[in-house]
């Protein structure tokens, strides 16, 4: 009788100590849902030796002693203050106190300050109450990092429509590279995809921000209409392709193959995005990385076929020129910022954005210096007799050598 008497003890001292916690729970769950806070913006951008402010927002009943604390992700760029912000007991539920917070730059760069509150003895961690700060040396970078980067975006934008005339204008083709326009195509199809689906697809976006949940879209506006702007161009330089002189000009081999393994790695991460073995967004970054080894690539044939024909004609020079402008440009705006927020890690510790942009100025140049000093006579190409407006030059330069 003994054993059974002390197990049903044991058995009521557990459940017992069960209501207690749930109990327990239950109170500090209703005392947590009787009040939110939040911040007037999670975005701020200081000047070192300045300061900007924000609000800590609270709404709903308090009838307990509470503070919250604000934390630095790195030491030494900025100063909260007050960095502790008791809250005042509120009785009503439709209660609304603006606590004012002061940020001091000290130094450039970036960083995240997040924050805990403490009642009734207990320190609970707020997930959504973070914020954001970029700390800048000077305000006037800022502004010309911002027009840098508009100048560049239109450069970059443009650059398709020189092609496209003078195209047009010969009525031809021949010397413009097919496996180019062939990588140029599935490059930017790939860019599409991936910042069409990120900047409207909520779903993905939902999985982003599962993965990083104090990040932002990386997709802005600017990024999707020049995706698919640049895909609507290079479509209407194919299909120049079709309807002008083009002489034997075909993709390579070479080119068929290196679009073929793309299609298999799109299929197949497709596949294991659909049958859930990754996520869609995993399936959107493989997209990413098959533009970005297109970028690398993409020049090589085009600058190969100009030394084969010791000749540029065919292959516009205006669309060089503005793409030189726009890469260095893009590379100057990744210079100022890093110079501004103290971020040189942007370009040496992840090096891939620098990296494209300085190799695709390099194949700019390359570009350049067969235009302007290796093929000066550009009408070397002519003997190809690849367009009527050729042939009218040609004898033009025949009739010049009559006495």
């Amino acid at each position: 009788m003994r054993k059974i008497t002390n197990f049903h003890s044991l058995l009521y001292f557990l459940t017992f100590t069960a209501a207690v916690l749930v109990l327990s729970d239950q109170t500090n769950a209703q005392t947590e849902k009787q009040f939110h806070l939040s911040l007037s913006t999670q975005d701020l951008t200081v000047l070192v030796g300045e300061t900007e402010n924000f609000d800590l927002i609270f709404r709903g009943l308090l009838n307990e002693s509470a503070k919250v604390q604000f934390y630095d992700q790195h030491d030494g760029l900025i100063d909260v203050i007050p960095r502790v912000v008791d809250l005042k007991l509120s009785d009503q539920p439709n209660t609304e106190i603006l606590y004012p917070i002061r940020v001091e730059g000290l130094h450039p760069g970036h960083l995240e300050v997040t924050s805990n509150y403490t009642i009734a003895s207990s320190t609970l961690k707020t997930e959504n109450l973070f914020l954001r700060i970029t700390v800048a040396i000077s305000e006037i970078i800022i502004y010309v990092s911002i027009v840098v980067g508009w100048i560049y975006f239109v450069a970059w934008s443009v650059s398709f429509y020189p092609q496209i005339y003078y195209n047009f204008q010969r009525k031809s083709v021949v010397g413009l590279n097919f496996d180019f326009l062939a990588l140029n195509i599935v490059g930017f199809v790939m860019y599409s995809v991936f910042n069409t689906a990120l900047f409207w697809n909520s779903g993905i976006q939902a999985e982003y921000f599962e993965r990083f949940p104090r990040g932002l879209n990386p997709v802005l506006v600017n990024d999707v209409v020049f995706s698919l702007h640049a895909a609507f161009a290079t479509l209407v330089t194919i299909g120049q392709c079709f309807i002008y002189e083009r002489a034997e000009q075909r993709v390579s081999m070479v080119a068929r193959g290196i679009l073929g393994i793309f299609a298999v790695v799109v299929v197949v991460c497709a596949i294991l995005a659909a049958t859930n073995v990754f996520h869609w967004l995993d399936f959107l970054y493989a997209c990413s990385y098959i533009k970005l080894t297109i970028t690398l690539i993409k020049y090589v044939p085009q600058a190969l076929m100009n030394y084969r024909r010791k000749s540029t004609v065919g292959w516009s020079i205006g669309n060089i020129l503005l793409d030189f402008v726009g890469g260095i440009l893009s590379m100057l705006q990744m210079m100022l910022n890093a110079y501004n927020y103290d971020d040189w890690d942007s370009i040496f510790g992840d090096p891939t954005k620098f990296g494209l942009g300085l190799f695709s100025v390099c194949f700019d140049i390359v570009f350049i210096i067969q235009h302007y000093v290796l093929y000066r006579d550009r009408h070397s190409g002519l003997k190809e007799n690849s367009s009527n407006l050729e042939k009218l030059i040609a004898d033009k330069d025949k009739l010049e050598v009559v006495p």
